[in-house]
């Protein structure tokens, strides 16, 4: 088998293959180029886009070269694949601003500087914006059946459920495949690599392709990852994992992969790093009466792929500094309150939220209400609590902390 291949296998990746033998063969053969699209209706991805971005690595690490497809043009459409309803429709502005960010976000996960493994950014705009209706329906869409399209996962359960289906959404499939095949004309791309969840959308490009042209092209998927207790990746009762540091910090995103389930850190070890195979059973073996220690190779690996390794070994010290001694580090996330701010009440509840800890007013109170945060180590219970007066009398600001793990300052300034 290939060596990128069995690697793919080898860490977890590996779902599903078009033509499994002979895209092994390929690769035996030649360095391609292959690629994997994103969303752009978000400011940022989060932690359940980070096995695609591993792909992306791996693709580098074994010398071919990855196309990074911006969804310019199908985000303004919105795949439908494991939705219940209509996305909101985005404009331009918002949808450039998510691109830019996205593409930023990347560039810190790829090697940028290698000529030959340097990813091509994409955005399906550049195509889709001029499409002829007529002739696209002509060239393109004689080559789709609706009943084919209909038994499709994104379309059958939406319809199963009888919940309503644009016509819009509708044709994102066919504009996925026509993108494989604008990617298959420009930059000669031998490879799709998506989530299981786009499987129908991948073949549908793969079989345009070979209808369009003759020639042979690639669909590779990833399973739908889970933790142990069998949620999605990416986001938590707080809120999303997100991989932008304007929202999320990089101790908070350390905390994250800190706080996994026991269950979990050996098969994120080989996920979410880049660590070997023979270092990840050195690590399970060295550390097999202590899995905390493992969670910090997997915090520090994870952190310092994104954030860099200072902010990663910055964040394990601040980390040991609470849970150890219980100092107040300055490195923790701070909220900084203006004296006159103290003349209104400041709720503990909107701090939270104003720290990103919780996604809503709701689930901030809701956490109160759970027992789950303290003031200075003292279990908070109502969910109108002030911070005014602790925070009044206090020469060194209040230590926060949600839930377990999870800990901020707020201070008082001139």
């Amino acid at each position: 088998m290939n060596k990128f291949l069995k690697e793919f296998k080898d860490r977890g990746y590996f779902y599903q293959c078009t033509s499994e033998d002979e895209l092994s063969n390929l690769l035996d053969k030649e360095k391609i180029k292959a690629y994997i699209g994103f969303d752009c209706t978000a400011e940022s991805l989060h932690v359940g886009s980070l096995l695609q971005i591993m792909c992306l690595r791996l693709l580098q690490k074994n010398g071919h070269r990855p196309i990074v497809l911006l969804g310019g043009g199908t985000t303004r459409i919105g795949d439908p694949s494991g939705k219940d309803k209509t996305r909101k429709i985005l404009s331009e502005e918002e949808i450039e601003k998510n691109i830019q960010n996205i593409k930023n976000i990347l560039k810190k996960f790829l090697d940028n500087d290698d000529p030959s493994t340097k990813p091509i950014f994409v955005n399906n705009y550049s195509w889709l914006k001029n499409l002829n209706y007529i002739s696209f329906l002509r060239d393109i869409g004689k080559h789709f059946t609706i009943n084919r399209m209909l038994t499709f996962d994104s379309v059958k359960l939406r319809l199963d459920r009888e919940q309503s289906l644009s016509y819009m959404e509708f044709n994102y499939m066919i504009l996925q495949a026509y993108d494989f095949l604008e990617l298959n004309k420009k930059e000669n791309c031998l490879l799709q690599i998506g989530g299981s969840d786009q499987w129908g959308n991948i073949v549908n490009g793969v079989e345009l392709i070979r209808r369009a042209s003759g020639k042979e092209t690639f669909g590779l998927t990833t399973p739908l990852l889970t933790n142990a207790n069998g949620d999605k990746m990416g986001k938590t009762a707080e809120g999303a994992i997100w991989l932008n540091e304007d929202m999320l910090s990089a101790y908070d995103y350390w905390q994250f992969w800190r706080n996994v389930d026991d269950r979990d850190v050996i098969r994120f070890l080989k996920l979410f790093t880049d660590l070997s195979k023979n270092k990840i059973e050195a690590i399970e073996k060295e550390y097999a009466n202590n899995v905390n220690e493992m969670k910090i190779v997997l915090a520090n690996e994870a952190t310092a792929m994104l954030h860099g390794l200072e902010l990663a070994k910055k964040s394990e010290e601040t980390a040991r500094n609470i849970f150890t001694e219980n100092n107040q580090s300055a490195d923790l996330p701070t909220i900084e309150l203006e004296s006159e701010e103290l003349n209104n009440d400041i709720l503990l509840s909107d701090l939270i939220l104003r720290i990103n800890f919780a996604s809503s007013k709701s689930s901030s109170r809701k956490l109160i209400r759970g027992n789950a945060v303290k003031v200075d180590k003292e279990l908070i219970k109502d969910e109108l609590f002030s911070i005014n007066t602790l925070l009044r009398n206090s020469s060194n600001g209040l230590l926060i902390s949600v839930g377990k793990k999870k800990y901020f300052r707020v201070v008082t300034v001139e």
